[in-house]
């Protein structure tokens, strides 16, 4: 019998994720490492170095049977749980797809918080590189963002001119 497979978060130990997510990749276990690149200075010079962009954290794919096999893996500590519950978290396709398709798009640095934020207008971005992205329109600090919420998580933010967005009923996000 297959079973169906969901994404879910694992804790790697501290700096591991690059090496768990190649050693999930070597047994055969689907899963997305979110990076992005950043200068670093050093004394003498400066780099471009590609970075988790949530630190301890990569994404996995795994049926119920499979996740003994994650936790298995070097460098895995466990998996994100919901508050009071002992099974691992669910992420939902549509959540991580449309994080990634933030990531892979987004003209501007994105910023993951965690804090509470008010529930704004939902809306769909018409125009430039991240058009067809669906999330959430919000003031952080007083800038308009657009927020994908992977609900576990968080938020991934990035600005966007007003101009670009229209609005559209809650029931779309999903």
């Amino acid at each position: 019998m297959d079973e169906k497979a969901y994404w879910h978060v694992v804790y790697t130990a501290s700096r591991a994720e690059k090496k768990v997510e190649e050693r999930l990749l070597k047994s055969g276990v689907e899963c997305y490492l979110a990076v992005r690149t950043v200068v670093r200075q050093w004394t003498h010079r400066k780099a471009k170095v590609v970075v988790p962009l949530i630190a301890r954290m990569v994404f996995v794919r795994v049926g119920r049977s499979e996740q003994v096999k994650v936790l298995q893996i070097q460098g895995v500590v466990s998996f994100l749980k919901v508050r009071g519950e002992s099974r691992p978290a669910i992420i939902p396709d549509r959540q991580l797809e449309s994080f990634r398709f933030l990531l892979d798009l987004a003209p501007e640095s994105i910023e993951i918080s965690n804090e509470h934020l008010a529930v704004g207008d939902f809306v769909e971005v018409v125009k430039g590189p991240l058009m067809g992205l669906k999330g959430e329109l919000i003031r952080l600090r007083g800038e308009t963002k657009v927020a994908v919420r992977i609900e576990c998580l968080g938020c991934a933010l990035v600005d966007i001119p007003g101009s670009y967005v229209e609005r559209i009923g809650p029931e779309s996000i999903d």
